[in-house]
């Protein structure tokens, strides 16, 4: 089941919920309205792009380069 996030119209909350297609969408958890947006999500990366996008940061931090590390991340590399 994919997992969907939602914004009341009611009460302006956001949440996420794990919806089946056939399934009616969610009622919110907030003020249990049922008006809400469904948002758009970005897709799950996941398996051998992971794994690749992984490869790739370690070997770029190998060479020095440290750009696409988020400041988080930089703590403790240096």
């Amino acid at each position: 089941m994919p997992t969907y996030t939602y914004h009341c119209v009611r009460c302006d909350e956001e949440f996420s919920a794990f919806v089946s297609g056939s399934s009616a969408a969610p009622a919110c958890p907030g003020c249990g309205a049922t008006e809400l947006e469904r948002l758009p999500a970005a897709p799950a990366i996941g398996g051998a792009v992971r794994k690749g996008l992984e490869k790739a940061r370690t070997q770029a931090a190998k060479e020095g380069h440290f750009s696409n590390y988020s400041a988080s991340e930089m703590k403790g590399k240096l």
